[in-house]
C-alpha cells in the first residue's frame, strides 16, 4: 500500500477554505500518491476508499463539463459502473448518489458501445441529442453535487486515517 501523506497546515487551510479545497487536498495528495497514474496497478496499492473519492472525482470532474455521455465517451464508464462505486458511496451515506450511478449504470449498458466510438467534434456534439436519456441524470447530478460535495467532505473528515497520513511539521 502506498502511504500518502498531507501536510497538517495544508490539510486545515483547505478546511478552512471549504468543503471543496478540503476534498480537492485529499484528493491531490492520492493522484501524487500514485504519481497521476490510475492503472490497475497503481489501483492495487490503494485502499477502497481511496479508490471511492477518486471515482467520486472523476465522476464529478466528467459529469459537471459534460455529463455522463462525456463521462462514458472519455472511457470512464468501466470505471463508474463496472466497479462497487455506488455500493461504496452508498456505504458512506451518499443513498442518493447510489441510486443516481445505479440508473446512469443501466443506461450505461444500453448505449455505451456508440457513445465509447471514435468521432469528431461535432459527432460528439451529436451525443447529447441522440441520448437525451442522460439529461435528467446530469440535471440530478447537477442539482445535488454540493450536498454530496459536503457528505463526503464529512466522510472524509471522520475517516481520515482511511484517506492519509497527515505530517504534523507541514
Amino acid at each position: 500500500m502506498i502511504e500518502v501523506r498531507v501536510g497538517d497546515i495544508q490539510l486545515r487551510e483547505a478546511a478552512h477554505e471549504g468543503m471543496d479545497a478540503f476534498v480537492g487536498v485529499v484528493v491531490k495528495a492520492i493522484r501524487e500518491g500514485i504519481n497521476g497514474e490510475l492503472t490497475p496497478a497503481t489501483m492495487a496499492q490503494l485502499n477502497a476508499d481511496q479508490i471511492t473519492l477518486l471515482a467520486w472525482d472523476t465522476l464529478h470532474e466528467e459529469v459537471m463539463d459534460g455529463g455522463f455521455v462525456q463521462l462514458i465517451h472519455n472511457g470512464y464508464g468501466p470505471f463508474i459502473f463496472k466497479n462497487p462505486f455506488a455500493k461504496a458511496v452508498k456505504l458512506w451515506g451518499l443513498r442518493d448518489l447510489s441510486k443516481l450511478i445505479y440508473e446512469a449504470h443501466t443506461l450505461y449498458l444500453k448505449h455505451h458501445e456508440q457513445i465509447e466510438q471514435d468521432c469528431t467534434e461535432d459527432e460528439f456534439m451529436a451525443l447529447f441529442e441522440q441520448f437525451p436519456d442522460f439529461d435528467d441524470l446530469d440535471d440530478d447530478f447537477v442539482e445535488h453535487e454540493e450536498a454530496w460535495t459536503a457528505q463526503i467532505a464529512e466522510y472524509i473528515d471522520g475517516h481520515l486515517e482511511q484517506f492519509v497520513h497527515i505530517d504534523q511539521e507541514k
